[in-house]
C-alpha cells in the first residue's frame, strides 16, 4: 500500500498553500537550493534513488516556488535553503530580507512638496505654491522613474491646495467686504 506524499500533490493542506508568495515564479537559484535539499534527504536515507530522481525532474520542471516547496515539504530543510515557512499567521516568505533588492530611492522633490506642504501650517499657507508645484512635478517624475516617495507628494499636494483654496477664499471674503461696505 502505498501512502500520497505532499510532493504528489496529495495530502493535507500546507501552511504556505493559498498564499500569494507560493505562487511566484521560481528562479533557477530556486530550482538549485531544491535539488540541494533532495539530495541531503537521499544522503541521510530519507529518500530512495528513484524517488530522488522523480523530485529532481519535477523541481528542474517547476514554474512556481509553491511548487518546488511541495517537493521538499516531508523533508529537513536545513540552513542552505532560503525557502522559509512560518506560522499561519505571519504567511510565507521565499527569501530573507537581506537578499531582497533595495526599495527604490525617494523622489527628491517629492520630499520637497512634503516639507513645503506641512510648512504651510507654519507660515501661514505661504509655501503652498511652491509645495504643489514639487508635488505634481514629482509625480510626473515617479511615473517615468519608478522612484519612491508618491506619498509624500501627494501630501504635500493637498497641503498646498489646501493652503491656496484658504488663500482664495479670504481674498475673495475682503473683496465682497469690501465691495459691500461702499
Amino acid at each position: 500500500m502505498s501512502y500520497p506524499t505532499p510532493w504528489q500533490g496529495q495530502g493535507p493542506q500546507q501552511p504556505w498553500q493559498g498564499h500569494s508568495g507560493a505562487s511566484m515564479l521560481a528562479a533557477t537559484a530556486d530550482r538549485e537550493r531544491t535539488v540541494d535539499v533532495l539530495r541531503a534527504g537521499f544522503a541521510e536515507g530519507r529518500l530512495r534513488e528513484d524517488e530522488l530522481e522523480k523530485r529532481v525532474a519535477r523541481a528542474y520542471d517547476a514554474r512556481t516556488v509553491g511548487e518546488l516547496m511541495l517537493l521538499v515539504a516531508d523533508l529537513p530543510q536545513g540552513p542552505h535553503t532560503t525557502v522559509v515557512v512560518q506560522g499561519p499567521h505571519t504567511g510565507f516568505r521565499p527569501v530573507p530580507p537581506t537578499f531582497l533588492p533595495a526599495p527604490p530611492p525617494t523622489n527628491g522633490k517629492a520630499v520637497g512638496a512634503l516639507v513645503c506642504g506641512l510648512l504651510t501650517v507654519f507660515t501661514a499657507g505661504l509655501t503652498g505654491i511652491p509645495a504643489v508645484v514639487l508635488g505634481h512635478t514629482a509625480r510626473a517624475e515617479i511615473r517615468q522613474t519608478d522612484e519612491g516617495g508618491d506619498g509624500f507628494a501627494l501630501t504635500g499636494l493637498v497641503f498646498g491646495w489646501l493652503a491656496i483654496t484658504g488663500w482664495t477664499l479670504i481674498l475673495l471674503f475682503a473683496i465682497v467686504a469690501a465691495a459691500s461696505s461702499t
